[in-house]
């Protein structure tokens, strides 16, 4: 690894890292152990995939609407503020899905939808501000190592939830006397999860206010007369090009473990093994995203593993079959974690520092937008047509997704100059 790679690493601020703290907590909770078990817990408890859309979609879409607020409280209370509560919604939406099982079996269903929506209200709350709290805590030359060591980090930590996830079930199960096709071992699994997200409410609160601070030589303060105009239709260009994308490899990320479990019967312990080496194979690949980027800028290494991303899911969707489910699945989460940091730096070098939060927020919108729609349209897809309609349909959008961020960005643009100038 080049000197210049591990001297940014190391000049990374406390807040940083305080930052990438939580990002690895969160990850072992959420993207860990509630990533291989949340779908799970809703089949055990004698619900379908159209319902496992239903939830899914209506928390991604209750976060999409909350994208811009989210960023207009950032905006009002600071970025620390804002994911401070974020990550507390996160914890107590979280903390409260697997209790609802002890509610009367009608309202079980609603008590569902309305935790995960809390916890999707708190995802958008710090989503967003995360982004330009990062950017304002780290140099301009650090900034893309530090977005790929939080993308590295997050898996990390997910490749360890994952496996604890995978074998949680069958411990309680054990312990509890009960079989593990029961909804009781995977809630409490759940609740173990979440109650580790706790520390990570901890890490935001020992962080400082960056908001306004200087990480590069001072300059005059702007007038408020002079004070640029919001770029409204780059953010949504960029926000409908997200979209798209995302709606493609969400359709993975969502309705693979039900895929496995419902389609072709993989015991839960190969799920969480099989998202483990995902989630531990994009480390690499979100390490070697500067490296991508220095070579050919942040816009093409986004559009090119974007355009992988596309190939690699041809495998899920053709051949019915765990090896080849896990080869796409593995190859997936790799290239997301190669694509996030470029993207992620692109869109925000393209708006000036007063607009970064509102860029992140329109940009999480589409995000969020995308990945509710291939909610709900692919559990109503894998109760009708089956589960390779979902996965192809996720590979066309992808393609889609990266065709067009390729025309949009191929040229160079007064977009592209002003990335080339930000600081």
């Amino acid at each position: 690894m080049p000197v210049s790679y591990l001297a940014a690493l190391r000049g990374l601020s406390r807040n940083v890292r305080l930052v990438l703290l939580a990002a690895a907590l969160q990850g072992f909770a959420i993207s860990g152990i509630y990533g291989v078990l949340l779908n799970l817990f809703i089949l055990r408890l004698g619900h379908g995939p159209e319902f496992v859309g239903l939830v899914n979609g209506t928390g991604l879409l209750a976060s999409a609407l909350f994208c811009l607020p989210a960023s207009a409280v950032g905006r009002r209370f600071g970025s620390r503020r804002a994911m401070l509560a974020g990550i507390a919604l996160i914890a107590l939406g979280y903390v409260a899905l697997p209790l609802t099982q002890l509610l009367p079996l009608a309202l079980t269903p609603y008590a569902l939808v309305a935790a995960y929506l809390t916890a999707n209200l708190g995802n958008a709350l710090k989503g967003v501000n995360v982004i330009p709290y990062v950017m304002s805590a780290t140099r301009p030359e650090a900034r893309s190592h530090a977005f790929s060591l939080q993308h590295a980090i997050t898996p990390g930590a997910a490749f360890l939830g994952s496996l604890t996830g995978g074998l949680l079930p069958a411990f309680f199960a054990g312990r509890l006397g009960t079989a593990v096709t029961d909804p009781l071992p995977y809630g409490i699994a759940l609740l173990v999860g979440a109650v580790g997200l706790l520390p990570a409410v901890v890490a935001i609160m020992a962080a400082e206010d960056v908001d306004g601070q200087a990480v590069r030589p001072a300059a005059p303060r702007v007038p408020a007369s002079t004070a640029t105009a919001m770029p409204l239709g780059l953010m949504l260009i960029m926000s409908a090009l997200l979209l798209i994308r995302v709606a493609g490899d969400r359709s993975v990320s969502i309705y693979f473990n039900v895929y496995m479990d419902d389609a072709l019967g993989v015991p839960t312990a190969l799920i969480g093994t099989v998202t483990a080496i995902g989630q531990v194979l994009a480390i690499p690949a979100a390490l070697a995203a500067p490296l991508l980027t220095t070579r050919l800028g942040n816009g093409r290494s986004y559009a090119l593993t974007a355009l992988l991303m596309s190939l690699v899911l041809l495998p899920l969707a053709l051949i019915p079959a765990w090896p080849a489910a896990a080869f796409s699945y593995i190859g997936l989460t790799s290239l997301i974690s190669l694509a996030r940091p470029a993207v992620i730096v692109h869109q925000q070098s393209l708006v000036p520092v007063e607009w970064r939060s509102t860029m992140a927020g329109v940009t999480q919108m589409g995000v969020s937008i995308g990945a509710s729609g291939v909610a709900y349209l692919g559990g109503y897809l894998a109760g009708t047509a089956g589960y390779r309609a979902v996965f192809l349909m996720g590979s066309v959008l992808v393609f889609a997704g990266a065709a067009l961020f390729w025309a949009y960005f191929r040229v160079p643009r007064g977009e592209l100059a002003r990335e080339a100038k930000a600081a």
